[in-house]
């Protein structure tokens, strides 16, 4: 009689082919774009390019350049302090400033550029008013430019240092006050202890949160195309449509997309080296006791920010709404708002499935090649929807010409466009670029799931598919959640890409306030930019209730 075999479990389970198709499938997808820039860039003509260098690809540069350092520097300053003060001090209003810091980040700054163009501009609320009063004609004053590189980048740090502000609140209150006692101790001021003890020891949170800023500020194309600020990623559009040479686009998209992997670098090197943050306090944290003006000046501090990049443009938006003649109910608006939420619904799923499986793919199989897939998958969050989208775009349409003429010299049938202009392929570019946040809330939740519970899983006999759907699925519900809702909020608000490769008459919010906007009608383009900022704030309340329950 035969013995029965006892059961040995593998170490690394076989994977399922299907499993294993779609991880490949998405990475191929995510790499698409970079070799579609170059190709296109390499094969195209220069002259377009020639053209350019010689009148404004050195104020594409400079501008650029330029505007990354002083959004940078803004959210920096801005993020790390207020992070400082409602971690280690006590004001009034602290508990709830620490909540209300993070909203902006619900704001596209395009959004903003509006509401503060319709105060700031000539004729706007705040220049009339003056006039009114003082009798001035229009240049018997001088008055600070809206519409202006530093308006732009204003704009984009009032609504960008959250990032900043998020990741160096965390690294202060794993601190502990006992470094930070010991320095005063020894004879240190408040602000020298923080100077030199609590800055240094927070520096790679804070400079991962300002590569963040600088990634977004790269990619941003409202603000700066409303603004008329000539960066690269106004050249890249102006190329594509105005020019209609996709060749320069494509040149121009290569040189954003080499400063947006350097950028890639600087950040994963200052993750990296971040060695010295205490994980854990060890000694209990007492905030420190400020005088009247002190209590003054730091709650005037962290309210400043909360009231430019939050309280003021609702309200300026919302007036500007009442005076619009834009009818949120009609069956056109009701349009806008089901295709935003189509494509940002759709792109959620798809983008938080492929981070399960592309997270999964590593957890059980860890190599040198599944840390690749995921650092390659990560990059898309650097890269410029411009980019992308020009990525795209180049070698489908080159597919779709060639099937084209190959079913018609064949077949005498006519394919058309299949993959061009297509709501998928716009999707897929959303993917692309906000995959690398569904990554990063999976990891962030699968890192509490112990691997023992992956290889009990495995003994009961349970294949990939099953683990995942049984054991990891419920367990990250949280993460998969929050990394859901942040995709879905920043499809709501990317503008680029969608400008690009939206298919016909297929129009969203976000394009059609950048329409309103281009067309002078900022009252109208509140309309939709209320909308859009109302849905970004359910993830970052969210956020907000996690940062309350971890209250020091």
């Amino acid at each position: 009689m035969e013995q029965p075999r006892s059961y040995k479990p593998s170490r690394r389970p076989a994977l399922t082919p299907l499993f294993k198709g779609v991880a490949v499938f998405v990475l191929l997808l995510c790499v698409v774009p970079y070799f579609g820039v170059l190709a296109a860039a390499l094969t195209g003509s220069f002259d377009t390019l020639s053209n350019l260098a010689e009148t404004v690809l050195a104020r594409y540069t400079l501008t650029t350049l330029i505007l990354v350092a002083l959004v940078m520097a803004g959210a920096a300053f801005i993020g790390a302090g207020a992070a400082w003060l409602v971690t280690m001090t006590d004001f009034p209003g602290r508990r709830w400033m620490e909540i209300a810091l993070a909203l902006p980040l619900a704001f596209p700054a395009y959004v903003l550029a509006y509401g503060y163009t319709h105060v700031l501009d000539h004729p706007g609320i705040v220049q009339t008013l003056l006039r009114d009063l003082t009798g001035w004609g229009p240049r018997d004053y001088w008055f600070p430019e809206v519409r202006s590189l530093g308006g732009a980048a204003m704009m984009l740090t009032l609504v960008l240092y959250p990032y900043v502000y998020l990741l160096a609140r965390a690294a202060f209150a794993a601190q502990g006050a006992s470094t930070f006692l010991a320095a005063r101790v020894l004879g240190r001021s408040p602000f020298s202890a923080f100077w030199s003890v609590s800055l240094p020891m927070a520096r790679p949170a804070i400079a991962s949160g300002v590569m963040l800023v600088a990634m977004e500020t790269i990619a941003d194309f409202g603000t700066v195309a409303y603004f008329g600020v000539q960066t690269f990623a106004v050249g890249i559009y102006t190329s594509w449509f105005t020019l209609a040479d996709r060749a320069a686009a494509a040149q121009l998209a290569l040189g954003l997309l080499s400063f947006a992997l350097l950028l890639v670098m600087l950040e994963r090197t200052s993750r990296g080296n971040a060695k010295y943050t205490s994980g854990r306090r060890n000694a209990p944290l007492q905030r420190l006791t400020l005088n009247r003006g002190q209590r003054l000046g730091a709650f005037l501090f962290c309210l400043t920010p909360v009231l430019l990049g939050v309280v003021l443009p609702v309200v300026t938006l919302s007036v500007m709404a009442v005076g619009s003649e834009q009818d949120l109910l009609s069956p056109r608006y009701l349009g806008f708002i089901r295709n935003s939420l189509t494509l940002a619904g759709i792109a959620a799923v798809l983008t938080v499935v492929s981070a399960l499986i592309l997270g999964t793919l590593h957890r059980v199989s860890t190599s040198r090649l599944t840390g690749t897939s995921l650092y390659l998958a990560r990059i898309g969050y650097a890269v410029p929807g411009g980019v992308i989208a020009v990525g795209l775009l180049v070698p489908f349409a080159a597919f779709d010409n060639a099937l084209d003429s190959w079913m018609r010299a064949t077949f005498d049938i006519s394919t058309g466009l299949l993959f061009t202009g297509s709501i998928w392929l716009l999707i897929s570019a959303y993917l692309i670029r906000f995959l690398a946040a569904a990554i990063g809330a999976y990891e962030g939740g699968i890192a509490s799931v112990a691997p023992n519970m992956d290889s009990a899983a495995r003994t009961l006999g349970q294949d990939i598919p099953g683990l995942v759907r049984r054991v990891h699925m419920p367990l990250l519900r949280t993460s998969l959640l929050t990394a859901g809702l942040i995709v879905f909020v920043d499809v709501m608000k990317e503008l680029p890409a969608t400008l690009i490769m939206r298919p016909f008459n297929y129009d969203t919010l976000a394009v059609q306030a950048y329409r309103l906007a281009s067309d002078e009608r900022l009252e109208g383009a509140a309309v939709p930019s209320l909308v859009i900022a109302a849905i970004g704030l359910i993830p970052v309340i969210l956020l907000c209730r996690k940062i309350g329950t971890g209250r020091a």
